[in-house]
């Protein structure tokens, strides 16, 4: 009995939780490289290959742990907090991000 709820919280644990820190994590991550690279606005806007966004390739999967950063892009994007231009260039919009506390400078 004690050995089950062991395992069931090792499972929560492992695929719950910890997914969830590394995805907050990952948000962080990404809008920390948006101020680094200064991609604030539509003219400093960068491709995804520029900002060290793109997803890895399946070898490097294989072979890595998980990289949760363009998953989390792809979420900015949905909430507009990473707005995309006609030329598929990306940059921050600092003024989306004010009402994310965790996420303020």
């Amino acid at each position: 009995m004690m050995l089950t709820a062991i395992l069931i919280g090792l499972f929560l644990v492992f695929f719950l939780v910890l997914p969830t820190v590394f995805s907050r994590q990952a948000v962080l991550q990404v809008i920390s490289i948006f101020r680094e690279h200064e991609a604030l606005c539509s003219q400093n806007a960068k491709t995804v290959d520029e900002l060290g966004l793109r997803p890895a390739g399946l070898a490097k999967r294989l072979i890595s742990f998980r990289d949760y950063k363009p998953q989390a892009l792809g979420s900015l994007i949905k909430a507009n907090i990473v707005q995309v231009t006609e030329d598929n260039k990306l940059f921050l919009a600092e003024d989306k991000i004010v009402n994310l506390h965790p996420f303020r400078r």
